[in-house]
């Protein structure tokens, strides 16, 4: 296959980043989770590509609130997780787990990752060594538990943290800072923790993005991914909604 997936980072509403993925080979261009329309089709536009598929990861309207816009600009195919099919009806296909999507040549398989919603999914390229995992996984941090169970959540995080370090993980939202502050308080003897709640600061004073971020460092510094059992994420995600 000719050279790696372009991967465009899109900021959309207040702190949400939609994934514009081409494969220069085929000239085949996928959005991941379009919660606004109008920033993505002039980032495409602007490179000259039309996009021919969007992928959502859940139902949540700053996921899914361009498709409709997308779909009639473009007249791209929204693929979108069975489970939550009633609350997205711009779907033009559901997948579920073990199912695959494909951009050109290079398919990800569809990983049910539920526990933010009840249907989430998320889109892995293994041979690309890339997850897009929505509102599961942060950098640092993880999804609010809005309709699953902490067992559902750690499940989804230890399926993610088992990946090679290397794998870059495509979240969804700009919560770096906020979550390095509470995992330094987790974890205050946490090192690796320390040293990179300082990168985030820096990048975030200089108004530069956080992520995408590695398997690697989320297994050293994301204390959700850390915790032993579901129980004790349950705990340590009570308080990161109280922290401030």
């Amino acid at each position: 296959m000719d050279g790696p997936l372009e991967i465009v980072r899109v900021p959309v509403l207040s702190d949400n980043y939609v994934w514009l993925i081409h494969d220069d080979e085929s000239g085949e261009t996928v959005v991941v989770d379009p919660g606004e329309a109008a920033p993505v089709l002039a980032a495409a536009d602007a490179r000259g590509w039309r996009i021919g598929q969007v992928w959502n990861t859940h139902w949540h309207p700053d996921h899914t609130a361009g498709n409709q816009a997308i779909k009639d600009a473009h007249g791209a195919a929204v693929t979108a997780p069975a489970a939550e099919a009633a609350k997205i009806p711009t779907a033009d296909r559901l997948v579920a787990e073990g199912d695959t999507v494909a951009i050109g040549r290079r398919q990800a398989r569809v990983w049910e990752t539920p526990a933010h919603t009840a249907g989430h999914v998320s889109f892995h390229f293994e041979e690309e060594a890339l997850v897009f995992v929505g509102d599961t996984m942060f950098a640092m941090g993880c999804g609010r538990l809005f309709e699953g169970t902490a067992d559902q959540m750690h499940a989804a995080l230890q399926r993610l943290a088992a990946l090679p370090e290397q794998t870059i993980v495509y979240c969804a939202h700009e919560y770096t800072l906020s979550n390095a502050k509470f995992a330094a308080h987790a974890e205050p003897d946490n090192a690796a923790i320390a040293d990179r709640l300082k990168r985030v600061e820096a990048l975030r004073a200089d108004g530069q993005a956080t992520v995408p971020t590695t398997i690697g460092d989320e297994r050293t510094t994301n204390p959700f991914v850390r915790v032993d059992n579901a129980a004790a994420l349950a705990q340590l995600r009570g308080q990161k909604d109280q922290f401030s």
